[in-house]
């Protein structure tokens, strides 16, 4: 890092909170790697939340969209029993207005979360407004279904991490996920793995690509997510590009 970038990177941070902090540096792009979501926005890719806030509450409601998605995952995570691990949860939306908070969470699995217990949107709704405390403000959440699942990079991702828990060879678990995105008919995916993979002593990157990947493609639309997985040798990271459609 130059130390001009140093300098910029110094005056965002100073005076501000550690959690502040962390947020600030995972949205900044560091050398010569950017966020291809970020690299895309305003062409072909939009934003997952949408509100507007004076630049001294910008940092609040960041947190507080940062709080409901961790709110909604832990709900998902508790009330969904699936041997595979995965919840299903390809995105989350959240649109901001002065009375109404409007949620919208795009799920793979969605009749994972209904089945059995029909209120449990509501109970959702409930468990949100109280750990965010609510009052005047009213909280609307729906459900959207996706046709294709494993064409998603955060649910495939989830599929990969309940894989390297059961101690299945990252190879494998990288092949398999790859078929599962070829049956959604995607043009392209990169699978990325670093850490300590298979219990090795010395942490390493491994990946594998299938198809095309254009990522300086601007017009190409490339889906893309980082996941950490905590196994008993250490935390693993995996990184995930799908090559979805050229527009």
């Amino acid at each position: 890092m130059s130390a001009h970038k140093a300098r910029r990177v110094l005056d965002q941070i100073r005076g501000r909170s550690y959690q502040e902090t962390l947020m600030i540096l995972e949205l900044m792009p560091m050398g010569q790697k950017i966020n291809p979501l970020g690299f895309r926005l305003g062409t072909i890719q939009g934003h997952h939340s949408l509100w507007f806030a004076q630049p001294k509450n910008y940092s609040k409601g960041l947190q507080e969209d940062q709080k409901i998605r961790e709110c909604i995952k832990n709900y998902v995570q508790k009330n969904m029993r699936i041997s595979s691990g995965v919840e299903g949860i390809a995105r989350i939306e959240i649109q901001k207005r002065i009375n109404l908070i409007q949620i919208i969470i795009h799920m793979g699995f969605p009749k994972l979360l209904v089945e059995g217990k029909p209120r449990r949107i509501e109970e959702l709704q409930m468990n949100v407004q109280k750990e965010l405390n609510y009052v005047n403000r009213k909280l609307n959440i729906t459900i959207t279904r996706i046709t294709k699942p494993y064409g998603h990079p955060n649910i495939l991702a989830e599929f990969i991490a309940g894989q390297l828990r059961n101690r299945v060879s990252f190879r494998k678990a990288i092949k398999k996920a790859i078929e599962l995105t070829e049956q959604a008919d995607t043009k392209g995916i990169q699978v990325q793995i670093a850490g300590r993979i298979d219990g090795k002593e010395i942490a390493r990157v491994e990946w594998i690509r299938e198809g095309r990947v254009p990522l300086q493609t601007i017009r190409a639309k490339i889906d893309y997510c980082s996941y950490r997985v905590r196994t008993i040798y250490g935390v693993l990271g995996i990184k995930i590009w799908i090559f979805v459609d050229e527009e």
